[in-house]
């Protein structure tokens, strides 16, 4: 069942959760730990997030700087894979505009259609680090609606090379994400809502937003899509606070404010652990209120953590 399907029967608000593939050289295992952990909440759809290639600078015996191109976090789609069929249960694995031609796409969401899994997040993916500004590939796409209309042409057997004799349509449901606080290369809230109606347009089923730590502002995000005409379910996405760095790194990265009673608190903390149960407490008040307010689901951004996780679903759901 598809993640719209599932959402359009569900009784009650999904719980999903979102995880990285292991760091090159590392074990499965760690991820199906997280997951053990979790099962028991009956998770709706698990989300894993795709890398693009980085350039790292390495010194070489002479005092050069050698340059290489590496995937930190390979195995995205055989990750997915794997989990859906030892749980049984359906994935989402991350598409991004960033780091691939349209043709690489294309061939990984043909892999994709052969392992059975018809479910994606299309993505533009943050600028190359180092760069200020986004560069597609030579051949990629600029724009995440472009990227979703790729996929949904795939929907209809339309693929790159004109002429296929017989060509399979797929049957891909296509999430997309959304920003309650504005993305934050959009010069104003109105653009940013047209860029989002646009990938809905193009094709989307549903909208996944960025993590935010103010419910007020997920709600006036809600608004401004229905009033621009975006009717199409929108899942909150959480992040708890997991360590006192998180107030000052969070806002760098994500571009997303901290409630001042938040930032009070974490001041109090003394340790990484408090800070952690500030987050719990924190992220499981958001959760029943975005709950009673009638939300689909909640998606929580778990870095690989699961306890934390697991306690705020207890508390809340």
């Amino acid at each position: 069942m598809s993640v719209i399907e599932k959402i359009n029967n569900a009784k009650g608000p999904l719980f999903t959760f979102e995880l990285l593939p292991p760091l090159k050289g590392h074990s499965i295992e760690r991820v199906y730990a997280t997951i053990d952990r979790l099962m028991q909440f009956n998770p709706a759809y698990i989300n894993f997030t795709t890398h693009r290639n980085e350039i790292v600078y390495h010194e070489r015996p002479d005092g050069l700087l050698e340059k290489r191109v590496v995937r930190k976090r390979p195995g995205t789609i055989a990750l997915a894979a794997a989990v859906k069929y030892k749980y049984n249960i359906t994935v989402v694995p991350h598409i991004l505009c960033g780091g691939f031609t349209t043709e690489e796409t294309e061939n990984v969401l043909i892999e994709m259609n052969f392992l059975g899994i018809d479910d994606v997040l299309a993505l533009r993916g943050d600028p190359q680090k180092g760069s200020r500004t986004f560069i597609p590939e030579k051949e990629g796409h600029m724009h995440t609606w472009e990227l979703v209309q790729q996929i949904a042409n795939m929907n209809k057997g339309k693929y790159l090379e004109e002429g296929l004799e017989d060509a399979a349509a797929t049957h891909f449901c296509i999430g997309v994400a959304g920003y309650p606080e504005k993305h934050v290369e959009a010069p104003n809230r109105q653009l940013d809502m047209e860029n989002l109606k646009l990938k809905v347009e193009s094709g989307a089923s549903y909208i996944v937003t960025q993590m935010f730590f103010e419910n007020a502002n997920f709600f006036r995000f809600r608004e401004e899509c229905r009033k621009f005409g975006i009717t199409v379910p929108i899942i909150p996405g959480l992040k708890p606070i997991s360590a006192l760095n998180d107030i000052n790194l969070l806002p760098q990265t994500f571009h997303i404010d901290v409630p001042h009673d938040l930032v009070l608190a974490l001041k109090k903390c003394k340790s990484d652990s408090d800070a952690r149960e500030v987050g719990i407490e924190w992220a499981s008040t958001q959760s029943k209120e975005l709950i009673k307010e009638g939300v689909p689901g909640i998606h929580y951004y778990t870095l690989g953590r699961a306890d934390n996780i697991a306690r705020i679903v207890k508390e809340a759901f």
